[in-house]
């Protein structure tokens, strides 16, 4: 296999970066941009996680109107990294003490953030972001400044998107390690539906009907098991948030799963077969693992600010291309 090309070289972020949550996603976002020397500080609620993060030598604080006087004075990014749930609090806070910042987040639906942030901050310069990366882990004890690396990172790319601003979080989220992935928010949402969001509860309910044989199954559970229900151990009310929040692009792909299972169910009664669920789910994973396992195809022949360019983008990115 011929070695993937060296990736194209990353400006460094000139903006100040503030945080608002400072668990798994936005901690390790802390921590990647302060090692490679962006101004960049954090707001937790949790005096524990503050602590934690200055102990390690980082810009936390668990005063949330004073980092948000902090953001407005020196006109940082302000990246919502909280909990969907804590959206609303979080997006009154920044109306009130820095309206004029430029907003972005890295929760994992995008319609229904998009919906929070005209409600509750309707003059927001907004756009959206979603970093596909992660793990069944929580907390400031599980970050890792290298959680971003190559990791697809979806940008809000909408017509009436300001390129500017657009520019600006597409080179936040490629400082971070990641590469870019246009996007609109409700193509976004179906896509983590399906490749996302959908194995969440398929992993739940292999867990529970193994775990519900007995421990025999568990004891003899090995590969398949533990693989197909790593993402059940991420905590419950966090998994619940997420689920919950893109529950329309959920509900079609989990219909899509039970039709495709009770298809399965009644050929293997009726026929002693499962061959098509089977060799759909074959021809699916060979194809993921094509596009996985190929280095980043770019996106080509786009200028951002010109006539079309986020139609563009788009169109390219549904072809499984990369903004760099």
């Amino acid at each position: 296999m011929s070695a993937a090309p060296s990736r194209p070289s990353v400006p460094p972020f000139a903006e100040p970066v503030c945080i608002l949550g400072l668990g798994l996603i936005g901690g390790s976002l802390l921590r990647v941009l302060a090692d490679t020397g962006v101004r960049v500080f954090g707001y937790n609620r949790s005096a524990g996680t503050v602590e934690q993060a200055t102990a390690a030598g980082y810009d936390a604080s668990s005063d949330l109107d004073a980092v948000l006087t902090r953001a407005a004075r020196t006109d940082a990014v302000v990246v919502l990294a909280t909990p969907f749930t804590a959206l609303p609090t979080m997006l009154d806070a920044v109306a009130a003490t820095a309206p004029n910042v430029l907003l972005t987040d890295v929760v994992s639906v995008k319609e229904q953030v998009a919906e929070l942030v005209a409600t509750h901050h309707p003059a927001a310069r907004y756009v959206g972001g979603h970093p596909m990366a992660g793990t069944s882990a929580s907390g400031w004890e599980a970050t890792d400044p290298a959680l971003f690396r190559d990791a697809m990172w979806m940008v809000t790319t909408h017509d009436d998107t300001p390129a500017d601003d657009w520019l600006t979080i597409a080179r936040l989220a490629r400082a971070a390690g990641s590469y870019v992935v246009p996007a609109a928010d409700d193509a976004h949402d179906r896509a983590a539906a399906a490749i996302s969001h959908n194995p969440h509860l398929t992993a739940a309910a292999t867990a529970a009907v193994g775990a519900g044989e007995s421990d025999l199954a568990l004891r003899l559970a090995a590969g398949s098991f533990r693989d197909g229900t790593r993402v059940a151990g991420t905590a419950p009310d966090l998994q619940r948030a997420m689920l919950e929040a893109n529950a329309v692009a959920l509900l079609n792909t989990l219909s899509a799963t039970i039709d495709r299972l009770t298809a399965a169910r009644d050929a293997l009664r009726d026929t002693g077969s499962v061959s098509v669920l089977v060799d759909a789910g074959h021809r699916a994973r060979l194809a993921y693992e094509r596009i996985a396992a190929a280095a980043p195809e770019p996106i080509v022949d786009v200028r951002v600010g010109e006539d079309g360019w986020a139609e563009e983008l788009r169109r390219q990115a549904h072809l499984a291309r990369v903004w760099m």
